[in-house]
């Protein structure tokens, strides 16, 4: 079968910046063998792929290399920007279904804003065991790692220092022992998001990576639904003072990425996150499948 596709760099209005992802068109009724070997194929972390929606304007299914998650913040920015460039969406408010939930969209030109749904808090997580994944120690980490999720359940920790974080490389064999701290739902939650309290560049209040296991990519250049879960924990924890800041990640990859982020709600009371940025097309075509 052919399937109309686009390549996506999200996070970004330039090529080769953000994080790229493959929307094939009318994909989301290929089997989830297929698309994982898709996303391989293109060495991409996540390629999303589109079918109709009895319950929103379009159902969205992501994958990666490995597994079909509910939700994902990069390429559903990636899949937004690509109808637009089709005509196949304007400007204005639509609706998403994906295995998370209805995710609202609103269009304004280039500006794509996704509203992630209310976070689930769930489990503290031991600073040493969150700290050995990244080769780090306790005493690099600020505040108390916590499970959160807007969709996607990161475990969101905040490192102390800026070297810190440039410093963190993956040690597999600490990976294998948080997800067996974590135990049964290791197998839902991903790696560990890291942040800090300053830009990569001057326009920038938090700089985040996230260091992933194979067959993935060894690290994701912007993780858009991890920045909705940092958001969500920093604002309900008192650590930035205002629910409104700026997201930068992917530059020491020199796939420096953008977002605008907004958290909804008191902070004892959260009800959604929106996380806005722009979709650059990169390249567009078919695939047969």
């Amino acid at each position: 079968m052919k399937y109309d596709f686009d390549w996506i760099d999200a996070f970004t209005n330039q090529a080769f910046g953000g994080n790229g992802c493959a929307v094939v068109h009318g994909g989301a009724e290929l089997s989830t063998q297929t698309c994982m070997d898709y996303v391989r194929e293109t060495s991409l972390v996540e390629c999303t792929f589109t079918g109709p929606s009895k319950v929103a304007d379009i159902r969205v299914r992501y994958f990666l290399a490995s597994r079909e998650i509910p939700f994902a913040g990069h390429p559903t920015i990636a899949t937004v920007a690509a109808m637009r460039s089709r005509g196949l969406i304007g400007d204005g408010p639509l609706v998403l279904e994906t295995l998370a939930g209805l995710v609202p969209v609103d269009v304004n030109g280039s500006d794509i804003k996704m509203t992630q749904i209310a976070p689930e808090f769930g489990a503290h997580v031991p600073a040493d065991i969150v700290a050995a994944v990244a080769g780090l120690t306790a005493d690099d980490i600020a505040h108390p790692p916590q499970i959160v999720s807007t969709g996607l359940p990161f475990c969101v920790t905040v490192l102390k220092t800026r070297d810190a974080l440039e410093r963190a490389v993956l040690n597999l064999d600490a990976l294998a022992r948080y997800n067996a701290h974590l135990g049964q739902t290791a197998n839902d939650i991903m790696e560990p998001f890291w942040v800090v309290h300053e830009g990569a560049t001057s326009e920038g209040d938090t700089f985040s990576r996230l260091l992933l296991a194979p067959p993935s990519p060894s690290e994701d250049p912007f993780t858009g639904s991890a920045t909705g879960a940092m958001a969500a924990y920093l604002w309900h924890h008192g650590l930035i003072e205002t629910p409104e800041f700026t997201a930068e990640q992917g530059h020491g990859m020199s796939r420096a990425g953008q977002a605008q982020v907004r958290v909804l709600g008191p902070r004892d009371n959260i009800t959604g996150v929106d996380v806005s940025g722009e979709g650059f097309v990169l390249m567009s075509g078919q695939v047969y499948l």
